[in-house]
């Protein structure tokens, strides 16, 4: 999949004032309210951002990788909770029934996915089982022509806003092999959420846990109608998620770093502007080269991305999409604390969005695969474990 030249370019210039004119004005608003407004969300969809990555016989507008994380550096240079509504839809909401769903089962999601009529939510994570996957203990029996889930989730992203969840849930023995994947409606008897989760950052972000207690779907709800294949779908969708989280790492980066040089440029002490003072020039410079370095990164991935057999995963890639999500996560950690520093104890303050910012990055280390995760993924690629 990918647009044309022109009409992304298009595209493109409208996320930008999307983000400038919309998003950063709201940003106060969300952080105050923990709520992104339904009139943004109603934009979102209007301006086709559920449907990024869907190809466009399926409604969507069908970028390509690197387009995806274009588009994801922009939306990066705002608030993390808008891009949070969105994100689920875009990629581990909407992908494995993409790469390994039915006829049937594209036919009658993606197009609803694509739009924003439909929210996507993914549940795979358990009170026993984040970084190990393959542990999962929620299990679905087979009934006649049905399966009963049973089990519960935790911290799932914009849970409370979904109309339906791609479940992971073990039918089978034990470890990977006997896990599927599920695309369970949420509003299926059966079926409650727990208190809004309250997070250290990300304000407006949706998070909470998912419990389930007998829910019937019908066999049919299994993607790809092939029981004992819901980690191998996971796994292939985690590849472009990780693009994506390192896209929107640089794009934060990016915003952190212009905050940091517009308040040296303005500061003054002993007086100078403090963006003067060499030591304040070399915590920039070191930002800068950072995120230079990372975005680079992050484009070399995509391309590779883009050129391998589509829905098959390829372990080159896989190390790569790793290395970019490992890298500039950490990296946009490090620019937030320098942009802190040069901040002063204004960027102790809630008032300056350094700080704000700040606690939000945190998160991006920790999921779609720990830092740690990352690791072992590219040294057990490294050694041929």
């Amino acid at each position: 999949m990918t647009l044309d030249q022109e009409t992304f370019t298009l595209l493109t210039a409208s996320v930008q004032r999307f983000v400038r004119e919309r998003l950063m004005p709201a940003e106060d608003q969300v952080e105050a309210d923990d709520e992104v407004p339904q009139a943004i969300i109603d934009d979102m969809r209007e301006l086709g951002l559920f449907g990024l990555s869907i190809p466009e016989e399926y409604g969507g507008i069908g970028l390509s990788m690197a387009q995806e994380c274009d588009v994801a550096y922009e939306l990066g240079q705002t608030a993390l909770a808008f891009r949070s509504v969105v994100g689920t839809n875009i990629g581990i909401g909407s992908q494995g029934i993409l790469i390994d769903g039915t006829d049937a089962q594209k036919a009658d999601y993606l197009p609803r996915i694509a739009s924003g009529e439909l929210m996507m939510s993914f549940a795979l994570t358990e009170p026993d089982a984040g970084s190990d996957a393959a542990s999962i203990s929620t299990r679905a029996v087979r009934d006649g022509d049905d399966y009963l889930i049973s089990g519960s989730k935790r911290y799932i992203t914009n849970a409370p806003r979904a109309g339906a969840f791609t479940l992971m849930a073990r039918t089978g023995g034990t470890g990977a092999a006997g896990i599927s994947a599920f695309i369970v409606p949420a509003d299926a008897a059966g079926i409650s959420l727990g208190k809004p989760d309250k997070k250290m950052g990300q304000r407006g972000t949706l998070t909470c846990d998912l419990h389930l207690d007998q829910v019937r779907v019908p066999a049919s709800s299994v993607i790809g109608g092939v029981p004992g294949q819901g980690f191998k779908t996971a796994m292939k969708v985690l590849d472009r998620g990780r693009l994506h989280i390192a896209a929107l790492a640089c794009g934060m980066a990016q915003r952190i770093l212009q905050e940091s040089v517009d308040y040296a440029r303005q500061r003054k002490q002993f007086g100078q502007r403090i963006g003067d003072f060499q030591l304040v020039q070399a915590m920039l410079a070191d930002s800068q080269a950072e995120l230079l370095a990372g975005w680079s990164l992050v484009q070399a991935a995509a391309r590779r991305y883009d050129a391998k057999p589509a829905g098959e995963r390829d372990a080159e890639v896989s190390m790569q999409a790793s290395c970019a999500k490992m890298f500039t996560t950490e990296m946009v950690g490090r620019v937030a604390d320098r942009g802190v520093q040069v901040h002063g104890g204004a960027g102790y303050m809630n008032d300056y969005k350094v700080e704000r910012f700040y606690r939000d990055v945190r998160l991006l280390r920790l999921y779609e695969g720990t830092t740690q995760i990352q690791q072992l993924i590219i040294g057990r690629h490294l050694v041929g474990a």
